[in-house]
């Protein structure tokens, strides 16, 4: 990680060693885990998200354990092979080169039983009745076809902050479901919502 900031700060002060490039030159967390002598476990966290590039980036740096510096001409080389663990949500496809050096493990979404104890451990107060309207609505809400992007374990933390701060009762949520765009992010998956709502008007307890 370069710190042109930093640089470009000291060479308006005048300050001594701006030239020595190395002392803005810092390691990231790949370099930290390399440079470490004991073995690192690794996370590299929603992959997807990164630019194109970058799958194929890290390539050549895990296939050798190593990678170049080309402003001080230096290898970090691994001292210890870390432990390289990468999440990804699939909302875009990986290059087919990056995947095969990959070992899968897929974990499903959490069912209720499980979202329960997860909204348990960020809202340990969160009241019973509450937490079951929350739940049924969420899951009802993840069940619709044709959703763009179904909310996720985030979405629902932070509806049910919503709805606590706003002090919104469980028979609130089934009537008129308040802070539903802090579920979808969408236009088009607020237009789905409210359609299937008005189909199943009377049928479903939302």
């Amino acid at each position: 990680m370069y710190d042109v900031v930093q640089r470009l700060y000291d060479s308006q002060f005048g300050n001594e060693g701006v030239d020595d490039i190395r002392k803005y030159i810092k390691l990231g967390k790949l370099g930290e885990a390399f440079s470490s002598d004991e073995q690192i476990i690794l996370l590299i966290d929603e992959i997807d998200k990164a630019d194109l590039e970058f799958p194929n980036d890290l390539l050549w740096e895990l296939d050798k354990m190593e990678f170049y510096i080309p402003e001080t001409k230096e290898t970090i080389k691994a001292k210890e092979r870390p432990i390289v663990i990468i999440t990804s949500n699939a909302e875009k496809e990986l290059p087919d080169a990056f995947l095969r050096r990959c070992i899968f493990h897929y974990i499903a979404f959490p069912d209720k039983e499980m979202m329960k104890e997860i909204i348990k451990v960020h809202f340990g107060k969160i009241e019973s009745r509450l937490l079951n309207q929350v739940l049924e609505t969420f899951y009802l809400i993840r069940g619709i076809k044709n959703l763009q992007k179904k909310p996720s374990t985030s979405e629902v933390l932070d509806w049910i902050q919503a709805l606590q701060i706003g002090g919104i009762s469980p028979e609130r949520i089934k009537e008129d479901l308040p802070f539903a765009g802090v579920l979808l992010k969408k236009n088009e998956d607020m237009d789905t919502l409210e359609a299937e709502r008005k189909r199943t008007y009377g049928n479903v307890r939302w």
